[in-house]
């Protein structure tokens, strides 16, 4: 959000890249994880501050850009947890979401840098399943598979102490219903997009073919409490996309910013079965700010294969999508997308095996963590 004061950069770096089909040289620098677990879940917090996640009940955190990454004290009974989501205010201060069927998925809660963690929130529904944590003004929000035909949808307090489904029959609210078949994808804690609170949406696929769902009202209540906010996010419009169309396929992340009159989505995906496959794996969503959706456009020029994760560099005006097969950059709000490469002394592999961005870091497989270089996006590059 809050895209004015670098709009006009962002076409000149558009303008002046245009024209230059080849690959971008320069990459995401390695750095020792100290961990051979999958990783999908990561967050900038700022000033050297970073936290990641991932299988049996790993979490890590770096306090010098990723210089040192030190291991957590594992959440107690979460040693065969994956944490596929965190979310942090500090250096001291951090959720971390599991996900799994029914009451594997959980969130815990630090407050002390990691070396003590409290259980906040536990899956009530055995058949369900957690897909993506994001913050919001008013506290957590939880986003997780169908259950009973309708997408789960948890929002909390300020403190993750107190927590509010959709569903629940005291709350006198019901989330949107799901198609036959449509679920959200939990490969980057990126499906849902609750940046600033105002437009809590998410993205989803399956047999039914991809989509975005985005609530009717943009503006939130001044009663911020989970009730309320509950109540706020119940009724959505459901915008089909046109993203790879099966059952291991279809919207993986989502972004948004907004340019003062225009909001756009920004959305990757495939399939991650064909993760080579270049055809539907990006659309830009442009809407009305505060309004309506106007166009859904898959992109000229692909991502060159399935990405699970996508974010925006404000420094360089330009959008970085990463995947098991390669990273794509694109500077004109994801119409044409070109490879960014490992340039000279870079590991050769240094753009594949990503799971998840939350610039400049991110992380994949077998403990994967990179920081991209501050010159990769640097005009000429």
């Amino acid at each position: 959000m809050g895209l004015p004061a670098f709009a006009g950069r962002l076409m000149l770096v558009w303008l002046g890249c245009a024209a230059v089909a080849g690959p971008l040289h320069a990459q995401f620098t390695l750095q020792d994880s100290g961990t051979t677990a999958d990783l999908r879940g990561i967050v900038n917090v700022g000033n050297g501050t970073a936290w990641a996640s991932g299988t049996h009940g790993t979490v890590l955190r770096t306090e010098d850009s990723g210089f040192v990454w030190q291991g957590c004290s594992v959440p107690p009974g979460a040693e065969q947890l994956d944490f596929r989501g965190i979310q942090a205010f500090d250096d001291q201060t951090a959720i971390v979401m599991s996900s799994g069927k029914g009451d594997l998925s959980r969130v815990y809660k630090t407050t002390d840098g990691c070396k003590s963690w409290k259980l906040v929130f536990t899956n009530p529904d055995a058949d369900g399943f957690f897909d993506a944590i994001s913050m919001s003004p008013s506290g957590a929000v939880v986003m997780g598979d169908p259950v009973g035909g309708v997408f789960a949808f948890f929002v909390s307090d300020r403190d993750e102490q107190k927590w509010v489904s959709l569903n629940s029959p005291h709350s006198g609210t019901k989330a949107p219903e799901a198609l036959p078949g449509e679920a959200l994808f939990a490969a980057s804690n990126s499906s849902m997009d609750a940046n600033g609170g105002n437009c809590v949406g998410f993205v989803t696929g399956g047999l039914p073919g991809a989509a975005i769902y985005l609530p009717d009202l943009r503006t939130m209540p001044g009663d911020t409490s989970p009730e309320r906010t509950a109540a706020f996010w119940t009724t959505y419009k459901r915008y089909p996309l046109p993203l790879a169309r099966s059952a291991s396929g279809g919207a993986f992340s989502v972004r948004d910013m907004s340019d003062g009159k225009n909001e756009y989505w920004i959305i990757v995906g495939g399939d991650y079965s064909k993760p080579d496959q270049t055809a539907g794996t990006a659309v830009t969503v442009r809407g009305a700010a505060l309004s309506s959706i106007r166009k859904a456009l898959p992109s000229q020029t692909p991502p060159h294969g399935y990405r699970s994760s996508v974010a925006f560099d404000r420094h360089a005006g330009a959008w970085i999508a990463v995947g098991p097969n390669g990273t794509d950059v694109s500077t004109d709000i994801g119409r044409n997308w070109r490879a960014l490469k490992p340039g000279f002394g870079d590991d050769p592999n240094a753009d594949k095996q990503w799971n998840a961005l939350s610039l400049p870091y991110v992380v994949g497989p077998h403990g994967r963590i990179g920081r991209l270089r501050d010159d990769a996006l640097s005009p000429g590059k």
